[in-house]
């Protein structure tokens, strides 16, 4: 706004002189129509005037639409002169235009303080109509003539006097038009088609006008000065205030659109604004009905986290506080359902049990708040099997049935809930009364349901059925389970084909088929069970978590009944956990695989179950594909991209640069704060989905259609260029070996004395008495350590030798790959002995070592990608880190570390590059950086393994350790070669056996392609000898002056031989070889 003053004085002989001031003002700031609206006039004395001297003064004039304007003079003397703006004023005066401009202001004015004299109003917009017709659109005033009449209008339409308020809003949006951003008067121009909109939208209550006026504010607030008259008056209560409280009160829109207007709302009321929770949720709530309209996750994930931001900043006592609760327990449930993280489950438990006491009994939704927590626990014990939480469930259910009357809407679901409840106890602690109460409730629930159509009743017709189910198994009546499988059937025909809750159709009808089956056998309940296995684990719709149980339970279920789709169940579980699994990050690719029960041992059942089929070759693959669930898709992001750049390069920058990205996300989403995880997870995902994108156009590429899928079997072959690769399977249905050589096709072992629990048996007692030589060191404990390695040598390596000799032809001293899996990773297989004399000739049995040089490998991808990468070399450089004094609670004092690392010095060729680092100077950053910018590392310090979560087992260091997720993490392009020497470098993960996850491993995946580390303990003082005799093997007769990393295994073998009389046998077995 602009203020403006004009000056009249009047001398007479008889009067003390006097000045009169009129004061106007306008919105516009640029050129101006007419002389603006009259705030008021004052008269007073020049000798009053004077009086004042040199110091300032306000002049204050009656409230204009609710604010005083004021004025602040000072008086000056200034030198009389020609008033050069007398002409222009004159004109002014003339100019029809702005007369009637003027003229026009005035009536509107009187119009407005006398209210409802039409005739001033229509004479008000005669006079602006006129001035209207004389500025043209190409005139400088016409966006001002247009403003000035619409605006007239407008206050006709306000005070009923007038309608058409169509015209008003496309007066004024032709007046906008007209002043582009960077106009002086587009702000009053925004200003007055907001108000107009208001107004329109006050009367029709159509949403399009309360959009457009939302974007209006939202472009109008910044241009609005702080204190300002325009800018009291938008953020009034007839301005952005209304316009927030209106879109809040709009019903939800999913659409795009209706997002969109949701986030402009939220803008217009930051943080600290009365309306920003209200807003927030209603963003959330907006957002949940996208989720459940498309089913995108990231809206589910959005959702959340905004859910979390509204409860954040409503403290206790906050009116609304318990509905944001609900809101968000109801959301974290639901991604649960379709995630089955735990972590989600606990929260829902938590947020039900704070907004509880928030809706005491006789509260309006009481019942409600006890029926949700309820839900929430009966989930968990499902989970965890806990008899608190079914017991506590149950108790919760009857209150909220208790709490809801007959005649209450959702009395039905009280019953139903309480019902599915008491057919869960009863499954677990075999109650008879519960069943017989859960049918009961189950029926009542029915009653109240009757109409075919109502939305929940399919809940009921599962709940009966399960209970049905559950009778038939005790009482063997055939009714029951005839009305079970009638339920479920007609629950099908009421849900469409992909809403997410066929897929409990499915699962009760494949349920209510087994158990029939199971008492009266026949083929046809066995295959329709299965069928229904089938289309519950592949329904679409349902979440990933769901379906990989269901699909776990029907390979379990097709073994035990020797079904033949037992390889589609097991090609069904791999698929959905790479889609559930490979999504997450390292860790909580691990916390999922641990979640599902049975999916542990799952892809070594695969391949167990191809191998009983005599289908070897898929044996291997299913075999390579379980175990490299851990590092499949951190691998993945490591691929060597040289063939597809010489294709395409863009798209090869594109996917390296998203995949560095990837790798770089992986270490927030393990945060312990759930909003800050959350928010990691949902960035996670979104570059996921572009990395999988851009992995799908690679593929439309000639010759790159598998790349990166799970890999052939005649692409796995090449892991055994150099030497056979023997795979271990340690599996509940059977035990054996497949051993993959360069060519032809594999060759089986079967271990037919030896079980599971043999081996298991085995796992423990190898622990055992290492652990009991540690201490003391007995001969006796070393009597069973040898008779263990008999064992082995006997039950599993002797008939590997034998086809080895036999049938591979395989020259003494080759170079053979171990690739245990499960209790195999925790024997010391290299170490196999028979400790006996040969029956027909002199001298011992040779053992598997005086046969072969051996190394173990986490994978066959994993012997490729090294081999792969060792085609590039780079000009060698060693690194000796020790630490014998890490920070407290890392480990006692090492003494023997610096002798060592001066013996490691002694033996590298002095044309290599050296460099130490011990004591202070050994800390976990340099230690990175060292494994980072060295091709040749050593490493003496203490190692620890961390059973329980692998990716923190650590090398201790100064200030803080050097983790698994550290090196895994740490890009070691032209890496070649790492010594370990330390306790517990290449011990694996108990939680998923099927896996070698520990430090070697680790070191080997980060770039390494030939790692030596320890299996258990190793005396730091007994390891020197070993560090001795490997390096001088290792740099022997090197081959003008190179250094070999592939020498390792060789020189490892050399090197226990040599010390066979300073070190003894357990410690000296602990060592092993990891790689090229």
């Amino acid at each position: 706004m602009r203020l403006w003053y004009s000056l009249s004085a009047c001398r007479s002989p008889d009067v003390s002189p006097k000045i009169s001031v009129e004061i106007r003002a306008s919105f516009e700031l640029g050129r101006m129509l007419g002389r603006g609206e009259l705030v008021g006039k004052l008269e007073m004395l020049w000798e009053g005037l004077l009086d004042r001297g040199d110091e300032p003064f306000d002049l204050s004039f009656p409230p204009i639409r609710g604010v005083c304007p004021s004025l602040t003079l000072k008086v000056a003397s200034v030198i009389a002169c020609a008033n050069d703006g007398s002409r222009l004023f004159d004109s002014i005066d003339d100019c029809r235009i702005a007369r009637d401009t003027d003229v026009g202001h005035i009536r509107l004015s009187e119009y407005i303080r006398r209210r409802g004299e039409v005739h001033i109003l229509n004479d008000a917009m005669n006079r602006f109509e006129l001035v209207l017709d004389q500025c043209p659109v190409d005139h400088p005033d016409h966006a001002a003539a247009l403003t000035n009449l619409a605006w007239a209008r407008l206050q006709g339409y306000i005070h009923k006097d007038l309608r058409g308020i169509y015209i008003t809003t496309s007066l004024l949006c032709d007046a906008l038009a007209l002043r582009p951003r960077g106009h002086p008067d587009r702000p009053i121009s925004l200003y007055y088609l907001t108000e107009a909109l208001i107004w329109r939208y006050s009367y029709h209550v159509t949403t399009v006008d309360i959009l457009k006026s939302a974007q209006l504010c939202y472009e109008l607030l910044p241009l609005c000065s702080e204190d300002t008259y325009l800018r009291n008056i938008v953020i009034g209560k007839n301005g952005v205030d209304y316009v927030i409280r209106a879109c809040n009160n709009l019903p939800i829109d999913a659409s795009d659109e209706g997002i969109y207007l949701q986030r402009l709302v939220l803008e217009l009321c930051p943080l600290g604004n009365q309306h920003h929770p209200s807003a927030l949720d209603k963003l959330a709530n907006t957002v949940k009905a996208r989720f459940q309209r498309c089913g995108s996750f990231d809206d589910l994930d959005q959702n959340i986290q905004l859910g979390r931001e509204v409860v954040s900043m409503c403290p206790e006592g906050y009116p609304n506080r318990v509905t944001y609760l609900i809101n968000l327990a109801v959301s974290l449930r639901r991604r649960f359902d379709r995630r089955g993280n735990s972590h989600d489950l606990d929260e829902v438990i938590s947020l039900y049990e704070e907004a509880l006491p928030l809706r005491p009994v006789g509260h309006e939704y009481h019942d409600a708040s006890l029926d949700g927590l309820g839900r929430a626990l009966l989930a968990r014990f499902n989970e965890c099997s806990d008899i608190d939480d079914i017991n506590r469930a149950t108790g919760l259910f009857r209150k909220a049935l208790a709490s809801c009357p007959f005649g209450r809407p959702n009395r039905d679901t009280r019953l139903n809930n309480l019902a599915a409840a008491l057919v869960t106890r009863h499954d677990k602690l075999h109650a008879s009364d519960d069943l017989d109460e859960a049918i009961d409730l189950c029926r009542k629930s029915r009653l109240l349901l009757k109409q075919d159509e109502h939305p929940e009743r399919h809940k009921n017709l599962f709940n009966l059925s399960m209970a049905l189910c559950s009778r038939f198994v005790q009482t063997r009546k055939n009714e029951d389970v005839e009305e079970a499988i009638g339920l479920c059937q007609h629950s099908l025909v009421a849900l469409p084909a992909l809403h997410p809750d066929r897929y409990f159709s499915y699962t009760w009808l494949k349920e209510a088929y087994l158990s029939r089956y199971r008492i009266l056998p026949n083929a046809v309940d066995l295959s329709l069970a299965v069928g229904n296995f089938r289309l519950a684990s592949k329904h679409p719709t349902q979440g990933f978590s769901e379906r990989i149980k269901e699909a776990i339970q029907w390979a379990r279920q097709s073994e035990v009944y020797e079904h033949e789709s037992a390889l589609e169940a097991y090609q069904t579980c791999l698929d959905l956990f790479d889609n559930h699994v490979m999504r997450s990050s390292i860790i909580s690719r691990r916390n999922a695989a641990t979640a599902f029960d049975g999916a542990q041992s799952l892809p070594i059942n695969a391949a167990s179950y191809a191998i009983r089929r005599n289908d070897l070759q898929r044996g291997v693959e299913f075999e390579e594909r379980g175990r490299n669930q851990q590092w499949s898709l951190a691998s993945r992001l490591k691929t060597p991209l040289d063939d597809l750049k010489s294709i395409n390069i863009p798209l090869a920058d594109k996917l390296s640069e998203l995949s560095t990205c990837l790798s770089d996300a992986q270490n927030s989403t393990g945060s312990a704060d759930r909003a800050v995880a959350d928010r990691a997870a949902m960035a996670y995902r979104r570059l996921t989905a572009q990395w999988e994108a851009v992995v799908a156009e690679i593929r439309n590429l000639q010759g790159f259609s598998r790349f990166l899928l799970p890999p052939l079997y005649e692409d796995l072959q090449v892991a055994a260029r150099r030497g056979p690769v023997i795979i271990l399977f340690a599996s509940e249905y059977s035990c054996n070996a497949i051993i993959v050589s360069a060519s032809g096709q594999p060759h089986h072992v079967p271990f037919p004395s030896l079980a599971l629990t043999d081996l298991e048996i085995l796992k423990k007692h190898f622990a055992n008495v290492i652990r009991d030589m540690a201490r003391v060191g007995s001969k006796e404990s070393r009597t069973t350590l040898i008779a263990l390695l008999r064992t082995i040598w006997d039950e599993v390596m002797l008939p590997i030798v034998n086809v080895l000799q036999h049938d591979l032809k395989l020259p003494s001293h080759s170079r053979i790959w171990l690739c245990p899996t499960a209790a195999f990773t925790s024997i010391p297989l290299h170490a196999a002995h028979p400790f006996r004399m040969n029956a027909d000739r002199p001298g011992r049995e040779p053992c598997l070592e005086d046969l072969y040089v051996c190394s173990y490998t986490p994978t066959l991808s994993a012997l490729i990608r090294a081999r792969r990468t060792m085609t590039t070399r780079v000009t060698p450089s060693f690194a000796a880190i020790g630490q014998d004094r890490p920070d407290a609670g890392q480990g006692t004092v090492l003494a023997a570390v610096d002798s060592e690392l001066e013996l490691v010095h002694k033996h590298v060729p002095p044309s290599v590059k050296y460099t130490h680092l011990s004591g202070n100077e050994a800390t976990q950053a340099s230690a990175l950086e060292a494994l980072r910018c060295n091709t040749w590392v050593h490493l003496a310090c203490h190692g620890k393994q961390d059973r329980q979560h692998p990716s923190n087992s650590r090398f201790a260091m100064r200030t803080k350790p050097l983790t698994l997720l550290d090196i895994i993490e740490n890009d070691a392009p032209q890496a070649e070669f790492a010594f370990l020497s330390a306790c517990h470098a290449a011990r694996g993960d108990e939680k998923i056996p099927d896996e070698e996850i520990h430090l070697a491993a680790g070191l080997q995946f980060s770039g390494f392609k030939s790692v030596v580390g320890t299996l258990w303990e190793v005396d730091d003082a007994v390891a020197r000898h070993v560090v001795e005799a490997f390096y001088e093997n290792m740099f022997k007769n090197l081959d003008q002056g190179v250094m070999d990393c592939t020498k390792a295994a060789w020189a490892l073998n050399k090197a226990t031989y040599a010390v066979k009389k300073k070190v003894p046998l357990e410690q000296r077995i602990g060592f092993i070889h990891i790689g090229l």
